[in-house]
């Protein structure tokens, strides 16, 4: 990392409704450029039989960012 705020952090903390829905704060999906329509991929992170985390991620770059960038940073995780 360089210093330039990157890099993970908790960004907001949100409520699943009787729906089961979540709503991304507004400055979060303006951060992420995130448009009516965009579609997001969930990636769940198992960790002894329970998924421990979920990633949400641009559903356009999901094939290269799996293998990419996502391989190490869960193997971190799930240690």
């Amino acid at each position: 990392m360089n210093g330039r705020n990157e890099g993970f952090r908790v960004d907001a903390v949100v409520a699943i409704d009787s729906k089961g829905q979540i709503v991304l704060p507004k400055d979060i999906r303006e951060k992420a450029k995130l448009k009516p329509g965009d579609k997001l991929a969930i990636v769940a992170c198992e960790k002894g039989g329970e998924v421990c985390c979920l990633l949400m991620l641009k559903a356009e770059g999901l094939g290269e960012a799996v293998s990419k960038v996502l391989s190490p940073a869960l193997k971190l995780v799930i240690k």
